[in-house]
């Protein structure tokens, strides 16, 4: 029980992913305020400066999702080499119900 109760604690390497996580959806939602406050900026007479910021949101959207990724897929491996997760090669009877 005590090994797995220390596979469950979470490390640092996994709070950081969980907190590029928070990041990437709290950027993903600010996309659409973006949009709004540059079309109203191009309205206004700042057409570059409205693609600026929908642009830069969308740029920093996306690169906080793929540091997510990159960062998780890292943490991933890094379970599976120290084997605190059990991978189960399943055969082709495991995937049949017989009710």
């Amino acid at each position: 029980m005590a090994g797995w109760y220390g596979a469950r604690t979470r490390n640092v390497s996994t709070k950081v992913v969980i907190a590029l996580l928070v990041l990437a959806f709290v950027l993903v939602a600010a996309v659409p305020v973006a949009l709004v406050v540059g079309v109203f900026m191009m309205l206004l007479g700042h057409v570059v400066g409205g693609l600026a910021v929908f642009g830069g949101s969308i740029l920093a959207a996306l690169a906080a999702i793929v540091l997510v990724g990159l960062s998780g897929a890292h943490q991933l491996r890094k379970l599976v080499a120290e084997r605190s997760v059990n991978v189960l090669q399943l055969s082709r009877d495991d995937y049949t119900y017989v009710g």
